[in-house]
């Protein structure tokens, strides 16, 4: 081989290697700026709608978000979750386009079957199946469908009604709450928690994210975890979570703190993830009565092993039962006395059938649905403030001193067969020797009274 053939070939592989520098710098400086990158691998349909969304000022920040998305890093675009086919309910001619203007869960199942059956599989899913129930009642008929659309049914999700053009119209959207019922038939959305169009990971694991619906009066879920020690922990330790992260296990990417997500859903190193929200949930704590779940036990072990991956094995079977003593304790010593008195005092005629238009019917239902609730959703997720003074003070207090007055009031005696029951000793008096017992402690902690 010649000298002048050498020089030839090194010549070549130099420019073949500063040609693909170059081509990597590109390629780098295209994933820094997604925007561009997204656009310039965008297929045709995508960057029409792009183009048109941008030049008319109509959502254009749809596109932003999609262009730092996972869908757009995987080419991934508009219409493969907006194509309709003639004959959808929701069929919308749109610039050329035949466009799905609801797309739902069945839409995002073509790519994600498996969260797709655990979710549609879930509470979440049926969470606006609550038709007839004192919640809707109050939201529907005493305050008014108006107020409903736009608050009861931004979280539990409305009944989606499409016009002769395929547009959803106003009452049921727009609306991302969980449990809507899609012009398909599907149940649910996905972008309650995946917000469009970026469709993130790390907001679905946000647990403000979760605190969209389960906060306030009645379920305060998020204030409770933040109370908390897990949300004190997630709050100081937050930029160690790593929440954008594919593979998010519990114990092994990640060690700070849990979140909403990390208990209910997420995957631990001894089992998988699951879109199915009440897979390790064992009591109901929603209704008057908290009732264990079907298949309860197996519920409690899938928790427990996630609790086991940041707490001993003793910490946790004895929370767990004191968790247990206290919404049996809220069941047995004030559900099921107000509701023996609630059910005497229609049988007597003196509550009508029709909810609400008594005012003892308020007092009953807050007493179970907004303190109730708040006791044992604390006791549940460790927040000692929600389970006292939110929780079993509001409960005793109004049940000692206004529903079982109201009741007094309507049927004279009924208050005294509620007090007969056990726990409610302590209104007849308390013995000289319990009395000697409690000066005793407060003395010992806080020093002699003064008289």
């Amino acid at each position: 081989m010649s000298l002048q053939f050498k020089k030839f070939i090194v010549a070549l592989f130099s420019l073949a290697f500063i040609a693909a520098v170059i081509i990597v710098g590109l390629i780098q400086r295209d994933r820094a700026r997604p925007e561009k990158a997204a656009r310039a691998y965008a297929d045709e349909a995508t960057k029409a709608c792009i183009n048109c969304h941008d030049q008319k000022h109509a959502a254009v920040v749809w596109n932003r978000q999609w262009e730092q998305s996972r869908h757009a890093e995987k080419g991934i675009g508009c219409m493969a979750c907006h194509q309709a086919a003639e004959g959808d309910p929701d069929l919308w001619r749109h610039e050329g386009y035949l466009v799905a203007t609801v797309p739902s869960p069945k839409d995002c199942a073509s790519c994600h079957e498996k969260e797709y059956k655990e979710f549609t599989a879930s509470h979440h899913a049926k969470a606006a199946q609550f038709i007839g129930s004192l919640d809707n009642i109050l939201g529907e008929v005493v305050e008014g469908t108006q107020a409903a659309n736009l608050g009861c049914k931004q979280c539990h999700g409305s009944v989606v009604k499409i016009d002769a053009k395929g547009l959803p119209l106003p009452g049921g959207w727009p609306n991302t709450g969980i449990g809507r019922v899609n012009p398909d038939g599907s149940l649910g959305t996905c972008t309650a928690c995946h917000t469009r169009h970026m469709f993130s990971k790390a907001q679905a694991r946000e647990p403000r994210t979760c605190g969209r619906c389960h906060m306030g009066p009645d379920h305060p879920q998020v204030e409770i975890y933040e109370e908390s020690k897990h949300g004190i922990m997630f709050a100081a330790h937050r930029a160690a979570m790593r929440l954008d992260a594919d593979q998010w296990i519990v114990g092994k990417t990640y060690t700070a703190a849990p979140t909403c997500a990390t208990c209910h859903m997420a995957a631990t190193p001894t089992q998988a993830s699951t879109h199915d929200v009440g897979a390790r949930i064992s009591w109901t704590l929603r209704p008057l009565f908290s009732k264990r779940l079907e298949n309860w036990e197996e519920k409690r072990a899938a928790m427990t092993k996630v609790c086991l991956e940041c707490h001993g094995q003793n910490w946790v079977t004895n929370y767990m039962q004191m968790f247990d003593d206290a919404v049996e304790h809220y069941n047995t010593k004030f559900a099921g006395p107000a509701n023996d008195v609630m059910e005497r005092l229609k049988a007597a005629g003196k509550i009508t059938p029709t909810p609400f238009d008594d005012a003892i019917e308020w007092t009953f239902y807050e007493l179970w649905h907004h303190e109730g609730r708040r006791a044992r959703h604390g006791a549940s997720m460790m927040g000692p403030d929600f389970t006292q003074w939110h929780g079993f003070y509001e409960v005793a207090k109004h049940f000692y001193t206004k529903f079982l007055p109201e009741a007094e009031k309507l049927l004279p005696g009924v208050s005294g067969v509620a007090l007969a029951q056990e726990g409610h000793q302590w209104k007849k008096g308390m013995s000289p020797e319990d009395l000697k017992r409690m000066i005793a402690f407060y003395e010992d902690r806080y020093g002699q009274r003064v008289q």
